[in-house]
This record gives C-alpha cells, structure tokens and sequence, in this order.
C-alpha cells in the first residue's frame, strides 16, 4: 500500500527527462496492451447474449419474424423480395387468363402459383400448358424473367443459406476433437469450398428423398415412376408423362421445385469452383515451394536498385500465383504516387492532408 502511494506522490517529469530505456518500455506495454485488447475484441463472441446489472449472462428475448427479416444480409432481402412480387404478379396473370390454360386442373389459384413455378424453373411439366396467343405469350415472358430471377437466387440466396451451415458442418466432422471457435474459424477458412458442397449434396439428397416420399405417399406413385419423377424434376428435363396432379401435390411443388432445382445448380456450380480453387491451390504451392534463381530475383526488383525488400518479394510471389496482375499493380502505385505528395517514396500524415487539400 506505501510503496502505492509513493508512487502516486512522485512528480511528473517532462517527457524530455525520461530515461529513453524507461520511456522505450512503456511505449512497448502500451503497445503489447493494445494489441492484447485487439486480439480479444477480435475472437470475442459478438453479443448473441446480453447481461444484467449484475454481470449475468441473460438469454436474449425471441426476435419477432418482421425483426429476423430486417436482420437478413440486404442481397438476399432483395431476392426474396423479388422472388414474391415475381409469384404474386405471375399468380395474378395466370389466374387471369386461366381459361386460356388447358390441362388437368385443381384450384384456380393453385393452379396458377404452380404453373407459374414450373415455368420459372424451366421444369414445363406439360400438365398445363397454354392454349392461346395471349397466354403463350405471357408465358415467354415470365420464363425468361424466371430464368434471371433464378440466376439471382444461385448467386445470393443459396449461397448465404449454405454458408450459415458451414460451422454446424465442421464441428459434426470433428466432434471427438476438442475444437474451439478459433479451430473452427481456421478450417473454415481453408476448405470453405469443400463444406459448401458437402452441405448443398446432403440438403440435394434429403430434398430428393422427401419429393420421392411425397410422390410415393400422395400421389400413389410406384417407388420407380416417383423416384424418376423427382430426377425429370431437379435437372428440368421434365417430361410430363409424370407429375404433381393432385391440389395438395401441387402445393407441395411449389415449394418443392424451387428449392430442389436451384439445390441441384448451386452444388453443380460449387464443384465447378471446387475444382478451380485446388487448381489454383496447386499453382500457389508449386510457386510457394519451387526453387529460387537469379532470374526471380531480378524480376522481383521493381525499383532496379538490385536489392529485392520484403514488399517487392510479395508482389512478385502474388504476380506468380494469378493472383493480381500487371494491370492491378499499375493502378496501385498510381494512387500511390498521387498520395505521395513530396515525392519521398513514404506516406506521412503531412503526405495524405496535403493530397487531399489538392484534390
């Protein structure tokens, strides 16, 4: 306690006075202290759970449905906000002209969401099809508008529902192993790709089986026709002789088709980038581990001062790999320059208000 308040007694020298190895170690406690302060903000759980006033962890009151949709990314809002304006307007329009449709019918309605889904997936049972010039060419319309609306949800929708499974994936793989978050965030990371089409193969897989079970159970299909239903389904071949005719079959296919459908693109497209990615992975480990020769090191000189730093080494080493390009490089160091205000080769605080001040 004395030694405390001795030291709270002592005077303040002028930072002029003090010994350069005292100040060079509080500079460093700072400094370690902040990065300590950093690492932890960085791997520390992002407020799923809240605390009273008496530091408790309390569970976080049940948000309401209207709550979880603001909460989703802003892309996959948009899409799925597309996605019903497209079945609402279709609906509306099908209905309208549902004398025009000839073919097995159930309910008005129903007809026209399923008819509108078969055609924006490109499915074209045959079941319903359109009779007249108007309707033949309302169905056109919608068909090449599903077709662009379908390209949206591959590319936002699936891919964020997927990436939301990713984590449940890893920790099923390595449940004897006492993996933390950090574990967890590191695998990840390094076969992102590869969970992606493990987790779309086992929704594909599960979607096929619950279509054929549906067919088998309510629509008296045999185990064979309901199974080869389902396939002529998911790849939009869609025979015809084979479909959803019932009301209560119908309904289940308007939700069904969509999600098999763009199930079955979304893991096709994963592999596609799978294979891509080892390719890539393949180039980055020959580059990473091959010898190196004079002829590299003169190529990795950007400046030609004959000695290679660390930056223009990494330059070189990502320029190899593909990773960026002539073209990306040029553009970086002309921001650079301009930047550089008194042209010494270094960005000082002076160097960005002085560019900014001309800009």
């Amino acid at each position: 306690m004395s030694s405390s308040a001795d030291s709270a007694r002592e005077p303040l020298l002028p930072k002029d006075q003090i010994d350069p190895v005292t100040q060079d170690f509080n500079t460093k406690s700072r400094t370690s202290s902040s990065k300590r302060r950093l690492r932890r903000s960085r791997s520390a759980p992002r407020g799923d759970c809240t605390y009273d006033d008496n530091h408790v962890k309390t569970d976080e009151p049940p948000l309401h449905p209207s709550q979880l949709f603001r909460d989703l990314n802003p892309n996959l809002r948009r899409v799925i906000m597309f996605l019903a304006l497209y079945l609402i307007i279709g609906t509306l329009c099908f209905y309208l002209v549902r004398n025009q449709i000839s073919g097995h019918k159930t309910n008005g309605v129903l007809d026209a969401v399923y008819f509108c889904v078969v055609t924006m997936t490109t499915v074209g049972y045959g079941d319903l099809v359109p009779s007249s010039s108007a309707s033949r060419l309302l169905a056109c319309a919608f068909v090449f508008s599903g077709m662009v609306l379908v390209g949206h949800l591959l590319s936002r929708a699936a891919d964020y529902l997927v990436e939301k499974q990713e984590t449940l994936l890893v920790r099923a793989f390595h449940l004897r192993q006492s993996s933390g978050p950090l574990d967890i965030l590191k695998e990840l990371q390094t076969n992102k790709m590869r969970y992606k089409c493990y987790v779309t193969f086992i929704v594909f897989v599960v979607l096929v089986l619950a279509g054929t079970v549906f067919l088998v159970t309510f629509e008296k299909m045999p185990v064979i026709e309901a199974f080869y239903c389902v396939c002529s389904t998911v790849t939009t071949l869609g025979y015809g002789d084979k479909s959803f005719n019932s009301g209560t079959g119908r309904l289940f296919a308007v939700f069904w088709i969509l999600t098999s459908t763009i199930c079955l693109a979304q893991f096709l497209l994963y592999v596609a980038e799978l294979n891509a990615e080892t390719k890539q992975r393949e180039l980055v480990k020959w580059v990473l581990t091959r010898r190196i020769t004079n002829n590299d090191l003169e190529a990795a000189d950007l400046d030609e001062d004959r000695v290679v730093e660390a930056a223009e080494f990494i330059v070189y080493k990502l320029k190899e790999m593909g990773k960026i390009d002539e073209k990306d490089i040029s553009g970086i160091m002309e921001e650079f320059e301009q930047l550089d205000y008194d042209e010494s080769g270094n960005l000082t605080n002076s160097d960005i208000v002085l560019a900014q001040i001309q800009r």
